[in-house]
């Protein structure tokens, strides 16, 4: 059985995740104090920078091009789970937040196939 064609970024599972977790953060931040506006506010960049990022190296012409991108959205990624413990261990989980820790894993590991797939040439 072959894989599914990818039309454009939407169907890529590394960005639906990617998507899905921005969703959950901003959910997420909603619950925060006041006192946390500038944290939440660097939650939401470093989410919606992983989606986007996906999204914008898939529209690149050149190999280096997107996977250059994917390591930007990785960076981003890792930046948005060291957020989202530090609100963990400072004012307490949420579901939302709890949730998007677990995303974080996942959206990573889509990530890394999704960069593995682009660094082994055709055909192999």
């Amino acid at each position: 059985m072959t894989a599914p064609r990818v039309r454009d970024f939407r169907d890529l599972k590394a960005w639906q995740k990617a998507m899905e977790l921005a969703l959950l953060c901003d959910e997420g931040c909603q619950s925060l104090p006041p006192s946390a506006r500038y944290l939440a506010l660097q939650i939401r960049r470093a989410a919606n920078s992983i989606h986007a990022n996906i999204a914008e190296g898939n529209g690149r012409f050149t190999r280096p091009d997107y996977l250059r991108y994917l390591v930007i959205a990785n960076g981003s990624l890792r930046e948005l789970e060291s957020h989202l413990h530090f609100v963990a261990r400072r004012f307490g989980t949420n579901s939302a937040i709890d949730r998007a820790l677990e995303h974080t894993f996942v959206t990573g590991k889509l990530l890394a196939g999704l960069t593995r797939s682009l660094r082994t040439p055709s055909g192999k």
